[in-house]
């Protein structure tokens, strides 16, 4: 299997889905994190109401073609994380998107209450870069590499908080908002 840019790879793959190429630009943000770990990934656009067949098709398939997740996005009725996770026996995280009149209360509640024996891992409304983020865990999961990367990621991130905590003792509230550019407070 080659990536975008030649390089063979024989990891698990995520599978990253959306139901509309309006949702591709945050869909993008996950893509990214998935290149930072060197995760192999694969792009659909795919609605469960408009090709509901083709996206079964492709969910019942996805464990022979090498995949380990679905990271599903839809926004409204958001039934495109559940009809996948009926379809496979891969672990499906639904990412509820921000869209129509409700802004993602609806897709989050769609997507949040499945039924018993298909389980759908549920994020934040647009919390692409989260469902990433546990993509990679889960691979991790049987994948030292992948462990080893997640775990040094985590603790670079404890390392910036302690950093502006550190900063924040040093030079105190106010110098620090300012800095950031925070005139009132």
């Amino acid at each position: 299997m080659f990536d975008k840019k030649g390089v063979i790879h024989t990891e698990k793959k995520v599978w990253l889905i959306m139901g509309s190429d309006s949702d591709l630009a945050l869909m993008a943000s996950a893509a990214k994190i998935l290149e930072d770990f060197s995760v192999p990934y694969e792009m659909t656009i795919a609605s469960a109401h408009r090709c509901t067949d083709y996206v079964i098709e492709h969910a019942a398939a996805l464990s022979k073609q090498g995949f380990g997740v679905v990271i599903a996005a839809a926004g409204m009725a958001a039934h495109l994380p559940g009809v996948i996770a009926a379809s496979t026996a891969l672990p499906v995280i639904g990412v509820p998107l921000a869209s129509g009149p409700l802004q993602g209360k609806d897709a989050l509640y769609a997507i949040v209450q499945m039924p018993t024996g298909v389980p759908v891992a549920t994020v934040a409304i647009n919390g692409v870069k989260n469902a990433a983020y546990l993509a990679v865990q889960i691979l991790a999961l049987s994948n030292s590499r992948l462990a080893e990367a997640f775990t040094h990621y985590k603790s670079n991130l404890a390392e910036e908080v302690l950093a502006k905590n550190e900063k924040l003792a040093k030079i105190g509230y106010a110098a620090y908002l300012q800095e950031k550019g925070v005139t009132s407070i």
